[in-house]
């Protein structure tokens, strides 16, 4: 969404649940779904755990719970929910809830987000770790991501993430709509 501003700081998050159980997910949870990383160019060097995924057109849009559900809801929809009710209006949908890892050495190339689904919804992260060599760039600035807090990111900016440290980086990111903005759901 177009938040006037390349990232909105949320402030403090209490995620140290969340952060434990994403840190203890297996190798093989990170190897579940790779469509996003086959489908989307930019996610390449990425990892994911799926929770919450969205397809189609916005008219015909279709949420499903994906595998990484059962792994993290737990401690996920905590979190969000207290997000959400702090700083959105209720009512809405999330739309798309991961763990992503971009692995050490690894990046994401400059992009905008350009479904029409990412114009109308929030793209919050919360980060799970990070390291000093993590350079996270929108609209041609950089910015430093600390764990323990939550961001919102203008995804119409151009970003991307560039990880030159020794230990992957990895990050919650949820999308949420607010409500009366998907077509044939109650508001």
């Amino acid at each position: 969404m177009n938040i006037e501003e390349p990232l909105k700081n949320l402030g403090d998050v209490d995620s140290q649940a969340l952060i434990d159980a994403v840190l203890g997910l297996s190798e093989d949870a990170w190897r579940m779904n790779i469509n996003r990383q086959n489908d989307y160019e930019v996610h390449r060097q990425t990892q994911s755990v799926v929770l919450v995924f969205c397809d189609g057109a916005m008219e015909d849009m279709q949420i499903t719970k994906e595998a990484g559900w059962d792994l993290l809801a737990k401690e996920a929809i905590p979190v969000m929910h207290n997000l959400i009710g702090r700083f959105y209006p209720p009512g809405g949908t999330i739309i798309r809830a991961m763990a992503a890892k971009l692995l050490s050495g690894g990046r994401i190339n400059p992009h905008f987000d350009s479904h029409a689904s990412f114009q109308h919804s929030h793209r919050i992260h919360i980060p799970i770790t990070t390291n000093n060599r993590v350079r996270f760039t929108i609209d041609g600035k950089p910015f430093r991501f600390e764990v323990g807090k939550a961001y919102e990111i203008n995804n119409q900016k151009t970003h991307s993430v560039i990880n030159s440290g020794k230990e992957d980086r990895v990050t919650f990111i949820f999308d949420y709509m607010p409500p009366g903005q998907i077509a044939g759901r109650a508001s």
